[in-house]
């Protein structure tokens, strides 16, 4: 078993997105820093478009969140709908 992670800035724009993916991702992890919140999981985390739109109150694009993101740690799959990391085939 691997941990994906992903780290955006903490801010006010990445508070409903990282709620969003703890709402879909129960084994997922957050680690708050001073600039970062990091939050990683053990094989995959996916955000859900859906999920992140209940939590902004608006429609959201996830290219949206490229622009507080970090780093991120798994390979990326991704779709108008869904933005997935995993170390599993």
């Amino acid at each position: 078993m691997s941990t994906v992670f992903i780290a955006f800035q903490a801010n006010e724009e990445t508070r409903p997105i990282v709620e969003a993916i703890l709402e879909d991702n129960p084994g997922a992890e957050v680690e708050q820093q001073p600039a970062m919140v990091r939050v990683s999981a053990p094989d995959s985390l996916t955000i859900n478009r859906a999920t992140v739109e209940e939590h902004v109150g608006r429609t959201f694009d996830l290219q949206e969140m490229h622009i507080n993101l970090i780093t991120l740690s798994g390979h990326v799959d991704e779709d108008d709908d869904r933005f997935t990391l995993s170390w599993n085939s």
